[in-house]
């Protein structure tokens, strides 16, 4: 396929060179996809009390997308290369906006979550054909190093973004405006998108078997973990939710095996040091986005926190995050290493969620701005060069399914992190609820009970973290005696054609 141009309406209400507009687009769009995992986090307490939430399952107005997105965040880059990458891009513009706004107008839970779910799907199919058009529409090497910063930039700060703006939109209009937003904003991307260059298709076939059984294998495996919770591990939904999950994932890999295009080729993780990548930063998110979970609702519910203060407490961890990623791209991975950079960012990690652990959830501001600095700068540092080291020796032609990994693990991460943490929660909170003090009234049950559980998690997320830290120390280590990163022609094919597939 040829090429396509702005239509000429358009093109004449465009500038000569649309390169800006064009970056701006695809960095709006991804920011868009990105925060929503995060920016119903500060909106909770209202959704629950709206919708009837009970504590355990309010947690799927988080997963709902976070699965569905990572799920299907393969097949997505699969539907670009098949269809055109401008025309699937606008088409999970599209989807994402309407669910969006369908979304805002839920009147039970039932509505809302599966409006999240069509959300994430949306999603999955915007998010790679935007990168993919990125590097299309900038081509030379400074160009895109540019453009590439920015996108990471925004990819890893827009979950801290989201938390701001979700406070905003909350405390100033209503917590149906943390879905609402998407749709004005998907509705100019809509308009503009003719700008973009429309991409070749390709031949080949839609492995549709391995990405649905792969979403709803992880989908019932973290329902499971989300009903133990509340229903104890012996109950027969739960196990049942176990039992069915871990079948289809079971069949997911039996499908790869013997698939002519399998969405997921199995053989990028007999690389022991892709494998600990991808592992440490399912892990890494995981604490993360407990951490957002819990820490948001602490601040409403037990410290008393309005919706725009809460969004507003995270504004350090936002700066930090998006300074210390670009300080890391720039400077400190040339210079010190992958290796060097990752052991340290990610000890900065978990010092962080240790003194949030600690500090316990009456903690004053000065000491919860102080750990999310520290936090902050962990992640903002760590997440370049755990991509690197997921895409170092990738074969060119497995170099999209290893950058579309590298997405999934991410969104994976965050729901089964919060699956597992909220199970963590579940019991803690329980065991306060059974046990009252006496004279105690219910509000100050339900505080005592959250806080316990909120506890517990956020000890649990630093195990996540400790984890992490062990993992890459132990099994990252460079294979040469030399540690620093150079970007070899080898390397950099890998990166070009991971994000021309992406």
């Amino acid at each position: 396929m040829t090429q396509t141009v702005p239509g000429p309406r358009l093109r004449r209400l465009l500038p000569q060179s649309s390169a800006g507009l064009v970056l701006t687009l695809i960095l709006t769009s991804q920011l868009m996809v990105v925060l929503d995992a995060t920016i119903v986090n500060v909106a909770l307490h209202d959704i629950r009390t709206a919708l009837g939430f009970s504590a355990e399952n309010l947690s799927w107005v988080v997963n709902a997308y976070t699965l569905t997105f990572g799920g299907l965040l393969l097949l997505g880059a699969r539907a670009g290369d098949l269809l055109g990458r401008r025309r699937v891009f606008l088409a999970g513009i599209g989807l994402f906006s309407v669910a969006s706004l369908l979304g805002g107008f839920a009147q039970n839970p039932g509505e809302l979550l599966a409006a999240r779910a069509v959300q994430g799907v949306g999603g999955a199919l915007a998010s790679p054909s935007a990168l993919a058009l990125l590097m299309t529409m900038f081509p030379g090497a400074r160009e895109r190093t540019r453009a590439i910063g920015l996108y990471t930039a925004v990819s890893i700060g827009g979950a801290a973004v989201g938390l701001i703006a979700g406070g905003m939109l909350s405390q100033w209009v209503s917590w149906r405006w943390v879905l609402f937003v998407n749709a004005p904003i998907g509705a100019v991307l809509l308009l503009l998108g003719p700008v973009l260059v429309e991409t070749p298709r390709r031949t080949g076939r839609f492995d549709i078997a391995g990405a649905v059984t792969s979403t709803l294998g992880m989908s019932a495996v973290v329902y499971g973990f989300v009903e133990a919770a509340s229903k104890g591990w012996s109950d027969a939904e739960t196990l049942g939710s176990f039992v069915f999950g871990v079948a289809l994932l079971g069949t997911f890999v039996a499908v790869e095996l013997r698939a002519e295009s399998p969405i997921t080729p199995l053989r990028l993780f007999a690389d022991r040091r892709r494998s600990t990548s991808y592992l440490a930063r399912l892990l890494l998110v995981a604490g993360m986005m407990g951490m957002f979970f819990f820490e948001a609702q602490n601040l409403r519910q037990v410290q008393g926190y309005s919706d725009l203060q809460t969004g507003l407490a995270f504004l350090p961890l936002t700066a930090v995050v998006f300074a210390s990623s670009q300080l890391s791209a720039r400077v400190l991975v040339e210079r010190f290493g992958n290796y060097s950079v990752m052991v340290t960012s990610l000890a900065f990690s978990t010092t962080g969620m240790l003194t949030l652990a600690a500090t316990g959830e009456t903690r004053s501001y000065l000491q919860l701005a102080v750990a999310l600095v520290i936090f902050g700068l962990g992640n903002g540092l760590a997440f370049v060069p755990l991509t690197t080291a997921a895409l170092e020796g990738v074969n060119p032609s497995d170099a999209g399914a290893a950058s579309g990994l590298v997405n999934v693990m991410q969104q994976l991460g965050g729901a089964v992190g919060l699956a597992v943490l909220v199970n963590i929660y579940g019991h803690a909170s329980t065991s306060v609820l059974n046990h009252p003090h006496t004279g105690e009234s219910a509000s100050a049950l339900g505080r005592r009970a959250f806080t316990e559980g909120a506890g517990h998690a956020i000890w649990f997320a630093v195990f996540f973290l400790a984890a992490t830290w062990v993992l890459v120390a132990m099994l990252l280590r460079p294979r040469r005696a030399v540690a620093a990163w150079e970007p070899t022609d080898d390397l950099a094919a890998s990166l070009e054609s991971a994000a021309a597939h992406a």
